[in-house]
């Protein structure tokens, strides 16, 4: 008995100095590290600084506007930005409290914040019409609700595997991130904000390189910006808030008539590991497949002058690998010279 009250007490200890250790080093990582240098720059709206990248020249062509989808950044545009730039001006940004952009301090965000957010940051770094929307998945709604608030400054649409407004009514996933997921992230924040994710990246080695396509010094700095702190995680966990309100504004925008519009649908929406999952809770995987197909059509159908184009690719890999967004940017600019001359 006296050996076993013996073991107990300096296997507690053993745990408390660990856990002491390791509040130590997350103290003195958060303290020596620094935080990773946005690539763009920063612009005050309305109080909140907001992280944007202008490209290239401005031509006679509308200007490329970018949104990325929920749970994504500027970096993961690139391959589009790239395949762009040279043909005429391209400009990304990170939405309101996303990656290296501030969060608002109002207490609710309505999904229009976004949009009038953007138009504001147009105005404050010179831009102005025409210009034609690009976004990828959850950026498709944001794209609709700013066509809904300014239509006459937008010459055309590009939805790359976009959000549909009744996806989580139609599809076996009800929200953006499940109650499991959102608990890991809240836990997440809790290890970042004491340093102990960036020290443990720091003495057990990077992450492994993803290989999505992307270039690796873009991943490496999504990893340093995730382990800074807990903002990304919370930032995660308020999108997850406005998403259904985003989703139900951009499905009540007005009708695109004949705007140009460009559907890019992914041919792989599933892991085989989800696929797995589906099938062992007696959801059939590829008939959520069509279903979403069913959706890409009907977001080509919100214009008369809509055209749908469905690519090998997986929901990432239609924008982070270079082949496919070469692909995309062929039509991008196609679209945007026929605009052009019209003008």
């Amino acid at each position: 008995m006296k050996l076993t009250l013996k073991i107990l007490k300096f296997t507690g200890k053993l745990i408390v100095g660990i856990l002491i250790l390791l509040f130590l080093s997350g103290m003195c990582y958060r303290l020596l590290s620094s935080k990773p240098v946005p690539p763009g720059k920063l612009v005050n709206v309305n109080g909140t600084n907001i992280h944007v990248r202008v490209e290239g020249e401005k031509t006679s062509l509308p200007t490329i506007i970018m949104e990325a989808g929920a749970h994504s950044n500027t970096d993961m545009l690139h391959w589009i930005a790239e395949g762009l730039k040279d043909k005429t001006r391209v400009i990304r940004y990170d939405r309101d409290g996303k990656w290296f952009s501030e969060s608002s301090n109002s207490d609710h965000i309505s999904p229009e914040l976004y949009a009038h957010q953007l138009h504001k940051l147009l105005e404050k770094v010179g831009e102005k019409p025409p210009y034609i929307l690009v976004g990828h998945s959850m950026g498709g709604p944001y794209s609709r609700i700013f066509r809904d608030l300014y239509p006459n400054e937008v010459e055309g649409i590009v939805f790359i595997d976009s959000s549909h407004p009744e996806q989580w009514k139609r599809l076996a996933q009800k929200e953006l991130v499940p109650e499991g997921q959102a608990k890991l992230l809240k836990i997440g924040s809790i290890l970042a904000d004491l340093g102990i994710l960036g020290i443990y990246n720091k003495t057990m080695g990077k992450a492994p390189y993803q290989g999505d396509g992307l270039p690796k010094e873009l991943y490496g700095r999504s990893q340093l910006l995730t382990n800074y702190s807990g903002d990304v995680y919370r930032m995660f966990l308020r999108e997850n808030e406005v998403t259904n309100d985003v989703l139900k504004r951009a499905g009540k925008a007005k009708a695109l008539d004949s705007l140009p519009v460009l559907v890019f649908t992914a041919t792989e929406q599933y892991k085989e590991s989800q696929k797995e999952k589906y099938r062992k809770s007696g959801i059939d995987p590829e008939k959520q497949v069509q279903l979403w197909f069913d959706m890409q059509k009907e977001l080509k159908e919100l214009s008369s002058n809509g055209k749908q184009m469905i690519m090998n690719a997986s929901h990432g890999t239609i924008i982070t690998k270079k082949e496919n967004a070469d692909a995309i940017n062929k039509e991008i600019l196609l679209l945007a010279e026929n605009t052009g001359k019209k003008n």
